[in-house]
């Protein structure tokens, strides 16, 4: 005779989900609501239930949000998996006709109309890959060590960035790189990573010096310093992947011999460009290290020729990124951002109104709905990407601590919770919402704060508007019905 502890899906849900995740997705839900009521009302209304409000719209999509959320928890975990391939070709097709369905928003073709609801299924195109992502990973014999393997879990993930990018919604697109962390999680070798974070800094030094000149030369400061750097982390690299070869230590001679001697000869002869000197190290350990890979056949020398090479190539690349690749008021942002730009009513407007709200709120805030910034609507989109400054005028540094430290304890509490799953499946895609969680967190609190470039992305069940709501919601709750059919499982 079957018994209950036979078959795990007799078991109530109420048993087996999360509550630790579940109050504290609630609380994030009730803060959230009151942040927009503080942001969204008008002087004299206090009316927040109202469908002609954005507050009683928010209550709608919440109620809905639980709703998905319950339905979510009564699913056959095993649903998700299965599905998995489907439900991610499937939003391919919708994010790849949206700019065709979509209207022109503010130079974005990412909203759908459907009747008096507009949704945006960017946000909904995070969870189906991450579904994707882990299905491929828990394959037999999968590992990210090898290449081949890599490339075709970051296809998954790169394909939605290209067709989110064609909607003109570069920070939506710029979330998918949240996955990267889960694939350094799961063995991709720490080389990627250190070489996507090289890359920030060479864009950064590269655009934020590229007027200052090199005193007694004609070479570009920012140039000068990041192909310096290049020659640098390359030597590096070298040493540590090549310890016991002479080749980092010839890399390291010629490069700052060539650097040297061009400069005193700038210095003392005649000024000119020493960057092309630069340069011709760089082609240097390429080709040296190119040569090594062939002759010794060690796949770590062509990283390392590669690494060289792209680093380079992508220096030149960075102009043409900004310029070309993101919009103007990208543009913009990114130049005030990094002190290139002084425009506090243009594009810097935003974030030095958000910074005096979040500063006029002190220790313990002005209370709820008593913010003046927020009152007179000196800070536009304080509803949506930038909420967070309303939590920081109305609840001072005490409720902006205790909203990060929310977050912090749902995304240790989803590691945690991942780290326990019996499966690759169930783990990667737990990773994967935990890293998307913080991507956005991150962004959205220092953009709010000057530190991070404005790219509009919402803050998690805070920012008001049903697609983030929904799509969080529904990355959450799969990942609590995964984790409840393990425990019910283990019972």
């Amino acid at each position: 005779m079957e018994t209950t502890s036979d078959n795990p899906r007799r078991y109530p849900i109420f048993f087996t989900a999360d509550w630790v995740v579940i109050t504290i997705y609630v609380a994030l839900l009730a803060f959230g609501w009151l942040s927009i009521c503080g942001a969204s009302h008008e002087i004299g209304d206090v009316d927040f239930f109202s469908w002609g409000t954005r507050t009683g719209k928010q209550l709608v999509w919440i109620g809905l949000a639980f709703t998905l959320g319950f339905f979510l928890l009564m699913t056959d975990d095993r649903y998700f998996e299965n599905l998995a391939d489907l439900a991610y070709w499937g939003m391919m097709l919708v994010l790849l006709v949206t700019p065709f369905l979509a209207k022109d928003i503010k130079g974005s073709k990412s909203w759908i109309s459907l009747g008096a609801v507009s949704l945006q299924p960017a946000e909904f195109a995070k969870c189906v890959t991450a579904l994707a992502v882990a299905k491929l990973i828990n394959r037999y014999g999968f590992s990210l060590d090898n290449m081949r393997n890599f490339f075709k879990a970051a296809s998954l993930v790169l394909l939605p960035m290209v067709l989110i990018v064609m909607q003109r919604e570069t920070g939506s697109a710029l979330v998918y790189l949240a996955f990267f962390l889960m694939f350094y999680r799961e063995g991709m070798p720490g080389s990627f990573l250190f070489t996507a974070t090289a890359a920030v800094a060479y864009f950064v030094i590269g655009i934020r010096f590229s007027t200052d000149i090199l005193p007694y030369t004609q070479a570009e400061v920012g140039e000068f310093v990041v192909l310096l750097l290049i020659w640098l982390f390359t030597t590096i690299m070298t040493a540590i992947y090549c310890p016991r070869t002479p080749h980092a230590s010839r890399l390291f001679t010629v490069g700052a011999v060539a650097v040297l001697v061009a400069y005193l000869v700038s210095r003392f002869v005649v000024p000119f460009d020493i960057v092309w000197v630069q340069i011709a190290v760089a082609l240097f350990m390429t080709f040296y290290m190119g040569w090594q890979a062939l002759g010794e056949r060690i796949g770590k020398y062509l990283f390392i020729a590669v690494f060289s090479i792209g680093s380079t190539a992508f220096l030149y690349t960075a102009d043409y990124t900004l310029n070309n690749i993101l919009e103007p008021h990208q543009q913009m942002r990114v130049k005030v951002l990094l002190g290139m730009e002084e425009n506090i009513r243009g594009a810097g407007y935003n974030v030095n109104q958000s910074k005096i709200a979040i500063g006029s709120g002190g220790l313990e805030g002005k209370g709820f709905m008593n913010g003046t910034q927020t009152k007179l609507k000196y800070v536009p989109e304080q509803d949506t990407d930038f909420i967070f400054c309303t939590v920081g005028e109305e609840e001072g540094f005490i409720g902006s601590a205790a909203v990060l430290l929310l977050f912090l304890t749902l995304i240790l509490r989803i590691i945690h919770l991942a780290e326990r799953q019996p499966t690759k499946f169930g783990r990667v895609y737990g990773y994967s919402i935990a890293s998307i969680l913080f991507f956005h967190v991150l962004i959205n609190v220092g953009m709010v704060m000057g530190l991070m470039p404005v790219i509009g992305i919402p803050l998690p069940f805070f920012s008001y508007g049903g697609s983030s709501l929904w799509g969080f919601t529904l990355m959450l709750f799969i990942f609590l019905r995964i984790d409840a059919g393990r425990k019910a499982r283990e019972r």
